[in-house]
């Protein structure tokens, strides 16, 4: 997979044939004082390489169902009342 490198100006003006490279599966990469600034990537690759996104974050009740649970056996603390004198 090759790319190619413009310039922030460069990139303006010609941006309909850096999404067509992109298209062909060609990072584009962008650059600002010649310094890499941004990346055009086809659609497919970007799904490949974004992570997954959930359309709704998780709820407590969720998370809590998700951790690991121990069924080991566990001995229970001597735990006695508080006195509130």
């Amino acid at each position: 997979m090759s790319s190619e490198h413009w310039s922030f100006h460069d990139a303006k003006n010609r941006f309909g044939a850096i999404v067509e490279a992109a298209r062909r599966g060609q990072p584009q990469i962008v650059t600002r004082r010649g310094v890499p600034a941004a990346v055009v990537l086809s659609i497919e690759d970007y799904e490949r390489f974004a992570p997954e996104r959930s359309p709704t974050p998780p709820t407590f009740t969720d998370v809590l169902l998700s951790l690991p649970q121990d069924d080991g056996d566990f001995e229970p603390f001597d735990v006695g009342l508080r006195d509130w004198e």
